[in-house]
């Protein structure tokens, strides 16, 4: 084990991609989840989707082809983050499984890690939480094309994690994932 300004360089880097409806939690979880680890050393980068989308991938828009685009984007930074060694935890929405399998093959072809995890808050909790204001925007017909509602979102079937962030707390969420990364050899 060697450490570099109090960092700990003897873990791989992964990617922890979480997936789920708007207002689900994935946010709130990755944070949770980075400043857990960030304290005992490890180098861990949150790649947000909001921020993401504002920069990256500005000028992209919702359709298929430009959310698929965007997903693209984002799981590229994450597999040069996580193949030099950095813990990138990404909350991005991602709504299509082909989309993110081909996030999960570029990580497999360069023999990254890769841990997908379903933030499964349903529409009625998100709806309630409305952190964002999109659902009531797409009730008063403001926008469409919002994920869950009017937009399809694709269950992930097989993830490494599900995560029922209504029925725990954000601590109890970060812990659960924590747990995960311990059980993979990756925290």
């Amino acid at each position: 084990m060697t450490t570099h300004r109090n960092v700990c360089t003897c873990w791989p880097g992964a990617t922890v991609w979480l997936t789920g409806l708007p207002s689900a939690g994935k946010t709130t979880i990755a944070y949770e989840l980075a400043g857990r680890l960030r304290a005992e050393g490890r180098r861990v980068e949150v790649l947000d989707g909001d921020e993401i989308r504002a920069f990256l991938s500005a000028g992209l828009g919702f359709s298929r082809e430009d959310r698929h685009a965007n997903v693209q984007r984002i799981g590229l930074v994450a597999e040069v983050l996580a193949r030099n060694g950095i813990l990138a935890i990404v909350p991005v929405i991602a709504p299509y499984a082909d989309s993110r399998e081909a996030v999960r093959t570029r990580h497999l072809a360069s023999g990254t890690s890769y841990l997908e995890v379903h933030v499964a808050t349903p529409v009625e909790v998100c709806s309630g939480r409305d952190v964002k204001g999109l659902y009531a925007r797409q009730a008063a017909g403001e926008i469409s094309g919002l994920t869950g509602v009017d937009d399809p979102y694709e269950v992930p079937e097989a993830p490494d994690l599900r995560i029922e962030a209504h029925r725990q707390t954000v601590q109890e969420s970060a812990a659960a994932l924590q747990a995960l990364l311990v059980e993979k050899e990756l925290a």
